[in-house]
């Protein structure tokens, strides 16, 4: 059982507890994106039993008719057993959700899976026709590169900040510098995306930023937050912006709620608040 100090960032330890907390969300004006707790198997084993279960995720998702997307993560469906197990995992959930109607996302993990990842992404979104999205950070100095070879493919493209520790000869430390690139590749997103721009970011500065970029190109776009996470800015927005809520479950919740922790302070704060009421 998850415990109050967690539940405020994990809707709960099985699918059917998730998926009735999306519907509640989506009562709200808010749609999901539903992702299960698990990576860095090394085992092939675990790693296609978490692609039955996002299979199985996916039907679920159809039959109750949510508004509601699955993300998955390179590590947890094979990436980690080899590049071919993680290509043949992501293909049978997405060609499964396409059948559905059911959008699917590739998280984006440390900056040594980066090719894999774009790899594997691209090769999906072309076959199914733009029903796949992924996730880039801003904090990686290959960013710019990576977004102009994305810009043609179809599917979405979520810009974070970047979270993970990375050295300096791949990636920016300096939070300044980091808003700066954030800023300059939402513009060039903006500019040169059809559509599928999605901000996944807790920064009002940032949103904002994107709705001054939209109301100059018209590019339709976005907002991306975490379960727990400013909801009540998620609220706000819930009829100016298409505003989606990243939704995680599982039994592994533990090492998620951690790091959710270690991040950023005001998420402490969060959890505090939780015990207490």
């Amino acid at each position: 059982m998850i415990p109050p100090v967690a539940n405020n960032f994990v809707a709960g330890e099985d699918a059917e507890t998730a998926l009735s907390y999306v519907s509640e969300t989506n009562e709200r004006g808010i749609r999901g994106i539903v992702n299960l707790l698990g990576e860095h198997y090394d085992a092939r084993e675990p790693a296609d039993e978490d692609a039955r279960q996002y299979v199985e995720l996916v039907d679920r998702i159809d039959d109750r008719n949510l508004d509601c997307t699955v993300s998955v993560k390179p590590s947890q469906i094979g990436l980690g057993v080899g590049e071919r197990a993680f290509e043949e995992n992501l293909e049978r959930i997405v060609d499964h959700a396409t059948d559905r109607d059911v959008f699917v996302w590739v998280d984006m993990e440390d900056a040594d899976t980066t090719d894999a990842t774009l790899d594997a992404f691209e090769e999906n979104a072309r076959r199914s026709d733009g029903n796949v999205g992924l996730c880039v950070q801003a904090n990686l100095k290959r960013t710019g590169d990576d977004l102009e070879r994305l810009a043609d493919v179809p599917g979405k493209v979520r810009l974070v900040k970047g979270a993970y520790d990375e050295p300096k000869s791949i990636a920016y430390k300096d939070k300044s510098v980091v808003d700066e690139k954030y800023r300059e590749h939402l513009a060039f997103m903006f500019r040169e995306f059809d559509d599928g721009v999605a901000v996944g970011s807790h920064d009002l500065a940032m949103v904002n930023h994107a709705a001054d970029l939209y109301r100059e190109h018209r590019t339709p776009f976005e907002v991306q937050m975490l379960m727990g996470v400013r909801e009540d800015v998620q609220d706000e927005l819930v009829g100016k912006i298409p505003v989606y809520q990243y939704i995680p479950y599982g039994d592994k919740w533990m090492s998620y709620f951690s790091r959710r922790v270690r991040e950023r302070k005001e998420n402490a704060l969060f959890a505090l608040r939780a015990v207490l009421s």
